[in-house]
């Protein structure tokens, strides 16, 4: 995600393409979306910031035909970085959706 946004990038997208024909060929898996930011802003913005980089990578998925009811998302904001670093690369790696299998369906 660029700063401050959660709009899909192109890259982004190309990723999430992956991640949903991967979900499509292994209907029963279940996963979280955790959406994460870096620490530039107030911790209530980045956690709504968060919420809605995971909301916009979860309805991109299901836009390509993943069930919603496979997805649940959560944001993270600022707490669990993957960098540490004052850069503007390591900023980046932190803006991010996280995806995590969690579980199994029924169909699965």
């Amino acid at each position: 995600f660029a700063y401050d946004s959660s709009a899909l990038t192109a890259q982004g997208q190309e990723i999430l393409r992956k991640k949903a024909t991967f979900l499509k060929a292994n209907s029963g898996v279940k996963v979280t979306i955790e959406g994460h930011c870096d620490d530039r802003g107030t911790n209530e913005y980045n956690l709504a910031l968060g919420a809605r980089r995971s909301g916009s990578a979860r309805d991109y998925v299901t836009s390509l035909g993943v069930a919603g009811v496979r997805m649940r998302s959560i944001s993270y904001g600022e707490e669990r970085p993957q960098c540490t670093s004052t850069t503007e690369s390591c900023w980046a790696m932190n803006r991010r959706a996280h995806f995590i299998v969690t579980g199994r369906t029924n169909a699965g």
